[in-house]
């Protein structure tokens, strides 16, 4: 380390402030989906279909940077609990199509609308709201555009 660069105490690393947030979100979010029995991970899955039905593994990663490894369990485990059915592609056997079950449509308001009170909790008025989901998305564009050669010769 050069001696005139000063190391950054924890408390003032945006790394540690970025996963305090995390473990604290994903906290939130276990209570918060606890009635459901569905994890972060499954609500977020779940989203995506709400958006646009009938979606591929591969599509649904696409969307929430989940690759088909991480996803296929976490569909089974949706689709043992009754809120989508895989089907394999008639088009191409090598994909597998998701679509929503007529629980997980009955239940999608019921549940945004659960989840939106429970962020109210969060006492976000809209500004904050979208000035707080904007900057995660430039911290994530950021992290993007790194390469991992570049991180390697620092």
């Amino acid at each position: 380390m050069a001696a005139d660069v000063k190391p950054r105490l924890i408390d003032d690393q945006l790394c540690v402030a970025v996963y305090n947030a995390n473990k604290l979100f994903n906290h939130f979010y276990i209570e918060t989906l606890k009635p459901y029995g569905l994890t972060f991970p499954q609500y977020i899955a779940l989203c995506v279909l709400w958006e646009k039905d009938k979606l591929t593994v591969n599509e649904i990663g696409e969307r929430v940077s989940l690759d088909s490894g991480t996803l296929t369990p976490l569909l089974r485990r949706l689709e043992s609990n009754g809120w989508v059915k895989r089907t394999r592609s008639k088009v191409d056997e090598r994909q597998v199509v998701v679509k929503l079950t007529a629980k997980a449509k009955s239940k999608r308001d019921e549940i945004y609308q659960h989840v939106t009170d429970c962020q109210d909790l969060l006492n976000y008025d809209d500004d904050t709201y979208v000035n707080s989901r904007s900057a995660m998305f430039d911290l994530s564009d950021r992290l993007k555009s790194v390469d991992g050669q570049d991180l390697a010769e620092k």
